[in-house]
């Protein structure tokens, strides 16, 4: 291979072929395609991505493979996050299922419908931690647990590659973004991250880890820094730790052009210094700034790119590509019969969605108002919401198909005939005409399903926050419905964690809906009808007040933690308490569960044993439910100040109404173990408590 061709290797570029979102100028698109196809006749190219279609991907893939010197295929890579054209909950409302298997289900949708467009790499799953609800990029991770957030990461890479990634159906994983995203300064999306490196390792690092283990071949790159060096040009985190500690033999690829903004860092002074610099630090594939295929060849020339590191990275990039399948099968997901059955695919999809859809949903209050009859019932339903088809999906769905999402007022409508839908306000403008007409129906109502929350441009990559409330025209609407003297359910779309307040936390009845996807209307209102009985749990802390962010469970105890008495001069804000308003792992049910005190198999667990903790959960209530079962540990005394809960293992269990059963959990060393102040990952001997229980707040069994 000549240089050049080898940085074409190295380089990705945005798919001009077949755009996922083509110019309305129909020249501009004709001339970008025909700039591509002379980028891969030159060998300047060796991926494209969002591009989709499988017989211009079939003629660029010729054009790569009988066209040019080496016949290399290309890779076709796209950002699919939680779904294709059948939408599902958007990752965090998925992870509020605390269900990895559906993850792993819906995953595995996603990948066969993806490579029957025409794609073979997915840049999913997100898997950074998410501490800061101010942070736009909450939606589409699992959320501010280490434990949760590695199952479900695992999950949807298993979902996503399948049993064989030769297969067809096979879709190639990128964890990202490596590494500390989450972490991001102010939860103000692309800021610095200032963390000690126990942090980056106890809490950052290891879903990426569990995610290799799990047969991921490609990471990417994150757009931050740590610590003053940025992780896109960070030889220590892309080289040290992931080739040298971890063995990572697959590839790295950046961020759409976070090599070049290596630049505006600070860190490089020019576009080839960037490319030096990121390439040596072991960013393996330049995604779209061009900068590798622009200058990798002359760098080498002047010796300060060696030749053996590029042969290195190209050798990654190939092995990939055949580890997949290419080299033997180049139309591998470019199979017009495969594309043509793609309707059949779909519609396949649309009971997963459903069901994945109302697991995700969590009930935060209710007072005995819900679930809704069918029948003898006059309900309005209000809100901006309310007959939305434009925010269903939620962020980061670039191929969605719209037109098979079915929005709330279908849904409900399909349960219920004694139904009538207003509007009432925009997302964020409210008129009196609007809000009055909307009181006038809910005095004419026996209940009101108030159906509010953030817009899906609320959330997701650039949409951070500083006040995480409901927009004020809706909070403005909540409170006159409230004055009305109805009762009210409020079900609440959102891609973090809100500070609700007001006639929106004094309804009788809560919901969190998240962004459901292609099924939310009836999903919404299997949950409301009581089709289905809720079994959420959040997976990130609900706070009382915007100003307590970043705010988490798992924090490290203080020298002055606030108890339940005085306030002075302890851990805690003058307005707030120092706790969430609705804790991590909470989530109510139609019906109700007691534990008892957990049972250990010893109280005194030796260095290379397992212990076995085990609980009796009943249904004491009603109705069939499902509970999720929840370990948390705290080490007591150790070298370093330890969180005052984690998360160590959760299980959920379906109880048939007076049913009772035995739960048990299993902890070893490992379990236990921490990275030191001395920076080794360890356990330390000493005293653990340990609570078994139905959120991280509740203590009833604990020993």
């Amino acid at each position: 291979m000549t240089l050049e061709e080898k940085a074409g290797q190295l380089t990705i570029l945005a798919d001009t072929i077949r755009p996922c979102n083509p110019d309305i100028n129909p020249e501009v698109n004709h001339r970008q395609a025909d700039e591509m196809v002379d980028q891969i006749r030159r060998s300047r190219v060796g991926s494209i991505f969002n591009g989709v279609g499988v017989k211009e991907g079939r003629e660029a893939q010729r054009i790569a493979i009988e066209e040019t010197r080496l016949g290399i295929p290309l890779i076709f890579g796209s950002d699919v996050i939680h779904g294709m054209w059948t939408v599902f909950p958007i990752p965090l409302g998925e992870a509020a299922s605390f269900e990895p298997s559906i993850a792993e289900q819906t995953a595995r949708a996603t990948a066969l419908e993806t490579t029957a467009s025409g794609i073979h790499w997915t840049f999913a799953p997100m898997v950074d931690v998410a501490r800061d609800q101010r942070w736009g990029r909450v939606a589409e991770g699992s959320g501010e647990d280490v434990f949760l957030g590695k199952a479900f990461a695992v999950a949807r890479v298993k979902g996503f590659q399948g049993s064989d990634l030769r297969s067809e159906d096979a879709l190639l994983s990128t964890p990202k973004h490596f590494a500390a995203y989450g972490g991001v300064s102010g939860g103000m999306e692309y800021n610095f991250v200032e963390i000690s490196e126990s942090t980056l390792r106890d809490v950052h690092l290891p879903a990426f880890k569990a995610c290799l283990d799990a047969g991921a071949l490609t990471l990417m790159s994150a757009f931050n820094d740590i610590a003053g060096v940025p992780a896109s040009g960070n030889k220590w985190l892309m080289t040290d730790i992931l080739r040298g500690e971890w063995h990572f033999k697959g590839f790295v690829v950046s961020d759409y052009t976070a090599d070049e903004e290596l630049v505006n860092h600070g860190f490089a002074a020019d576009g080839r210094d960037a490319a030096r610099l990121a390439f040596t630090a072991g960013v393996d594939m330049s995604m779209q700034s061009g900068l590798y295929v622009d200058h990798l060849p002359d760098l080498v020339a002047s010796g300060q790119v060696s030749l053996e590191a590029v042969d290195e990275g190209v050798r990654r990039i190939l092995s990939v590509k055949k580890a997949i399948g290419l080299f033997e099968n180049p139309y591998k997901c470019l199979d017009l019969k495969r594309e043509e059955s793609l309707e059949k695919i779909k519609s396949g999809h649309d009971e997963l969605a459903r069901e994945s859809a109302r697991r995700s949903i969590v009930l935060l209050k209710n007072e005995k108002l819900l679930p809704l009859k069918k029948s003898g019932q006059k309900i309005l339903l209000v809100g901006p919401f309310a007959s939305d088809v434009d925010n269903l999906h939620g962020c980061w769905t670039v191929y969605g198909d719209k037109k098979r999402a079915v929005p709330v007022d279908v849904g409900i409508c399909m349960k219920s005939k004694d139904v009538e839908v207003l509007q009432g306000c925009n997302f964020e403008a409210s008129t009196d005409r609007g809000i009055d007409e909307a009181v006038e129906a809910a005095k004419r109502a026996d209940v009101v399903v108030l159906a509010i929350g953030e817009p899906e441009d609320f959330s997701g990559e650039s949409q951070s926050r500083t006040q995480i409330v409901v927009p004020e025209a809706q909070q403005k609407l909540a409170e006159a419905l409230a004055a009305a003297g109805t009762p009210i359910v409020v079900l609440l779309r959102t891609g973090r964690a809100l500070a609700i307040s007001g006639a929106v936390l004094r309804a009788e009845a809560i919901l969190v809906t998240w962004f459901l996807g292609t099924q939310t209307g009836p999903a919404i209102a299997d949950v409301l009808f009581g089709d289905y009985n809720p079994s959420g749990k959040l997976p990130v802390s609900f706070p009382a007040d915007s100003g307590q962010q970043p705010l988490f469970y798992n924090a490290p105890r203080t020298g002055r933690p606030q108890g339940n008495g005085d306030r002075t001069f302890k851990a805690t804000w003058r307005e707030v308490h120092s706790k969430a308003l609705f804790p991590f792992g909470f989530g109510l049910s139609y019906t109700s569960f007691s534990f008892a005190t957990p049972l250990l198999s010893t109280s005194t667990m030796g260095w290379d044993e397992t212990l076995k903790a085990s609980v009796q959960v009943s249904n004491t209530g009603e109705r069939d439910g499902e509970e999720v079962v929840q370990l948390y540990i705290h080490d007591c005394v150790a070298s370093r100040v330890r969180p005052v809960r984690e998360l160590k293992g959760f299980r959920k269990v379906l109880l048939r109404a007076g049913e009772t059963q035995k739960i048990s959990f299993e902890l070893r060393r490992l379990d236990l173990s921490f990275h030191g102040a001395d920076g080794n990952f360890q356990a330390e001997p000493g005293e653990f408590h340990l609570w078994i229980s139905s959120s991280s707040a509740l203590s009833s069994g604990s020993i």
